[in-house]
């Protein structure tokens, strides 16, 4: 393993760490430490964005071919996937929530994790297509 790849694995950690302790200062209202949270998770960014140099010294740019609409689908299927499975979580999260959107939470968050799941299968048949 290269140095500035084990670099940008240490940096990821610890900026991706100290970035969700600080959403989580700011989110969560019993904590009361809603300031201090912007601070940390603006410093977690700040760490993350110090992956960037060590990346691009690392891997310099390649010309770009056509684009692959295969992977396109992939990544607007899982953001799709991703959108559905969340609200799913929060229908189910939410405070004083009644049986109703248990129930509504849990079928919807099933239905996005299924099509998280059925991601990948999509893309081998639309790259198998191809051939």
């Amino acid at each position: 393993m290269k140095k500035e790849t084990l670099l940008e694995i240490i940096l990821g950690t610890i900026g991706g760490l100290v970035f969700a302790i600080g959403m989580c200062m700011c989110l969560l209202p019993e904590w009361n430490l809603f300031t201090p949270g912007v601070v940390v998770a603006i410093i977690g960014f700040i760490i993350l964005l110090c992956i960037i140099p060590v990346y691009r010294k690392d891997h310099p740019r390649k010309e770009h071919g056509p684009i692959n609409w295969g992977i396109v689908l992939t990544f607007v299927i899982g953001v799709v996937g991703s959108l559905i499975m969340g609200f799913g979580m929060s229908k189910v999260m939410v405070e004083g929530a009644t049986q109703a959107d248990m129930l509504v939470g849990i079928v919807t968050g099933v239905v996005g994790l299924i099509i998280c799941v059925l991601n990948y299968p999509i893309y081998s048949y639309i790259k198998n297509d191809k051939k």
